[in-house]
């Protein structure tokens, strides 16, 4: 996949130009790369001994990611159907977890309900940590209400953490909303000291205070170290004011 502005050292080799092709038979043929390359994979993985160590979630990882990119960047209508073939549950773990960051970057409205479907249906929580990055990266208004669900009520605290992370990456006044609850709210540590470090991922005039204000009252001793921690490396002077106010007092 080149774009049109690229030089091509071909080294030698003859090469032709297809004229007149239509969308959908270029989608159909370029679908051909990634199944034929995740079929070779599935076959190589199926010969491993059953002592070895992969347990096949890696399945895959070979792909032919150029023509996924390249399918993604189609305007025909038939570049949905295909790349919603490939998150079905029935694809390996690392083609699901692929297709679903060109959902988010050039699908749009369409990429977006498929990412939201797979949010809630996906049962590995590999991919919907994945399916979080792609939320980050789609420019619909409604994705970042997506992320802010998965943050508050997926059922795998990796993948809240990571809807945090992304938030964090965000801002914006339903973002934080959705960070500090999970800093009073959600049941694991973990999670709280994700959201922490995405407060500290906020611009600073949004993330000092509120990183002082969990250190100052938070409960959790884990979690207002954690905060002060990220105070550390702000170099804000708010951040040194707070310190001197704990240390000697």
């Amino acid at each position: 996949m080149f774009s049109q502005e690229c030089q091509i050292d071909a080294g030698g080799r003859t090469v032709y130009w297809l004229d007149d092709v239509r969308g959908a038979e270029s989608v159909e043929l370029l679908s051909t790369f990634v199944r034929d390359e995740h079929w070779a994979s599935e076959k190589k993985s199926a010969s491993h001994d059953e002592d070895d160590d992969d347990d096949g979630d890696d399945n895959g990882e070979s792909a032919d990611h150029g023509a996924i990119a390249a399918i993604a960047l189609h305007a025909d209508p038939s570049a949905d159907r295909a790349l919603e073939g490939f998150v079905s549950p029935s694809q390996p773990e690392s083609l699901r977890g692929h297709t679903a960051f060109w959902l988010g970057a050039a699908r749009g409205k369409q990429g977006l309900a498929v990412l939201k479907r797979m949010a809630r249906e996906d049962p590995s929580d590999r991919v919907r940590e994945k399916v979080t990055f792609a939320l980050s990266v789609s420019h619909e208004p409604e994705a970042v209400e997506e992320m802010i669900r998965m943050a508050r009520s997926d059922a795998g605290s990796r993948v809240r953490g990571q809807a945090l992370f992304w938030l964090g990456q965000k801002a914006g006044k339903k973002a934080v909303g959705a960070i500090t609850a999970a800093i009073e709210n959600d049941p694991e540590t973990e999670v709280k000291k994700r959201a922490v470090f995405a407060l500290s991922q906020l611009p600073k005039d949004e993330g000092v205070p509120l990183l002082i204000q969990v250190a100052r009252t938070n409960r959790n001793p884990t979690v207002r170290k954690q905060a002060m921690f990220w105070l550390g490396q702000s170099n804000d002077p708010r951040a040194l004011a707070f310190f001197e106010e704990i240390l000697l007092r």
